[in-house]
Formats: structure tokens, sequence, C-alpha cells
């Protein structure tokens, strides 16, 4: 990517650029400028990697199985499964 702008951009456009940043903004923000766009750059990158790390350690889900219509999932059969309230 720096060999493209290297292209486009000429020793007196960069000089220019600076020097109207410099008009706009004093000498007296550009660090704090330079700092927050530092700052902001640092946590695009975590979020881009922590989404890269996300997908890539995904689980791969089995397919489901397929039901028909002759077949219907059974209830659950065991009666330590139902809960039991005592009348009193």
């Amino acid at each position: 990517m720096n060999v493209m702008l290297a292209g486009i951009f000429g020793g007196w456009e960069v000089v220019l650029i600076f020097a109207v940043v410099l008009i706009l903004f004093g000498a007296k923000k550009l660090p704090e400028l330079a700092k927050g766009l530092g700052t902001g750059i640092k946590e695009f990158k975590k979020a881009t990697r922590e989404v890269t790390d996300e997908i890539q350690n995904a689980p791969v889900d089995a397919p489901a199985p397929k039901l028909t219509a002759t077949s219907q999932p059974q209830p659950p059969s065991t009666a330590s499964q139902i809960p039991t309230t005592k009348v009193l």
C-alpha cells in the first residue's frame, strides 16, 4: 500500500498537505490529533483481530437430523425429568 501511495504523492504534495494541516489545527493540536488517530487505528486492528480469531475458532456444527413426516421427536420418558409439586 505504501508503494501505491508513493506513486500518487510527490515530495511537494506531502509538504503542502502538512502545511495545510498545520495551519488548520495549529502546532499544539497536532500531537493530540496524532495520538487520537493512533488510538483509533489500534482499536480497529484489535477488533479486526478478535473477529477473525472468533471466526477461525468457531466450532463446526454437525448438520441437524432431518425430520420426516412419520418421525417426530420423542418427549422425555423418565419421571425424574418432570417437576413435581407438593400439595398441602
